[in-house]
């Protein structure tokens, strides 16, 4: 029997295995840019992100209190700064995403009508 006529046929559906904590998109987005360093700048994700600095705040707080992220403040030179770095249980969390992510792509692959067009005129007549 395909997954199609029995979804349960596969196993648990891949979206299960999303965490909301990682999957608001600007929380993926600050942990896949935090695992690409050993520490990010809180202004460069507040640019990078195109986020007021009150509602990245809050993310980091999420992030922060879920031990995906540690937050670091300091100075550079005489300005105060603010970095944050990935934690280990944050790496584990943003690996675990992605390999849902792409189950669930390479599910809907498998399922995806072989026509590429998908454009008003490509719908049934009614």
């Amino acid at each position: 029997m395909s997954t199609v006529d029995d979804p349960r046929a596969s196993g648990p559906f891949p979206t299960n295995g999303l965490d909301d904590t990682v999957h608001q998109r600007h929380r993926l987005g600050i942990l896949t840019i935090a695992a690409e360093g050993e520490r990010v700048e809180v202004a460069y994700l507040r640019e990078a992100l195109e986020l007021t600095a009150g509602n990245l705040s809050r993310h980091l707080t999420v992030l922060e209190e879920a031990r995906l992220i540690e937050v670091e403040k300091g100075y550079h030179g005489r300005r105060p700064r603010t970095w944050i770095r990935i934690t280990r249980e944050g790496r584990q969390a943003l690996h675990s995403e992605i390999a849902a992510l792409q189950e669930l792509l390479r599910r809907h692959q498998q399922t995806a009508p072989t026509s590429t067009s998908t454009g008003p005129d490509d719908r049934p007549p009614t």
